[in-house]
């Protein structure tokens, strides 16, 4: 039997943004543990030319939250961009599985050949087929950005592990 688009999408992105919120509360108790603004992390990057760690983590809402939305045809809510701390980010996660919650399987599902057009970069526009966006395009932007957010805070010290990333920290 084929997977479906929603089993395919939704339920990954619901636990792995989960996760991603586990990795923000340890990345915030590690700042206090260690007595230094949660800030620091917050605007850490990988690399020079990398975005920082707050930006991870709107980017990754937003392929979850849009990628969803364009496949079932519904409207992604807007968010402001405008989150800094961790209590915001959180909340920003929050709000992205609040939407998912929204959007109902049948919405999803048989969508495989739907055509779906999404912005690239700022100036253009790519078109795929919805099956192909979500597993060439949606996921792997997706865990990217979730995959940059785990790595800029373990690069500073947070102690993370893979059962952190995958399971949020239960075994």
């Amino acid at each position: 039997m084929a997977m479906s688009m929603y089993a395919a999408s939704v339920p990954v992105f619901q636990h792995m943004l989960r996760n991603l919120s586990h990795v923000l509360e340890k990345g915030e108790a590690n700042a206090q543990a260690r007595k230094f603004e949660p800030s620091v992390l917050a605007t850490a990057r990988l690399a020079p030319d990398m975005l920082p760690f707050t930006r991870q983590v709107l980017i990754a809402c937003d392929a979850a939250k849009n990628g969803v939305a364009r496949i079932a045809g519904v409207e992604a809510p807007k968010f402001e961009d405008n989150e800094a701390s961790f209590a915001e980010l959180k909340a920003r996660i929050q709000k992205t599985l609040a939407f998912l919650e929204t959007v109902p399987a049948a919405k999803v599902d048989g969508t495989e050949d739907r055509e779906i057009t999404f912005p690239v970069g700022r100036d253009s526009t790519k078109t795929m087929k919805a099956q192909a966006y979500l597993t060439t395009w949606v996921l792997p932007n997706f865990f990217f950005h979730v995959t940059t957010a785990y790595a800029i805070l373990r690069h500073n010290g947070v102690d993370l592990g893979k059962t952190d990333y995958l399971t949020g920290g239960q075994r």
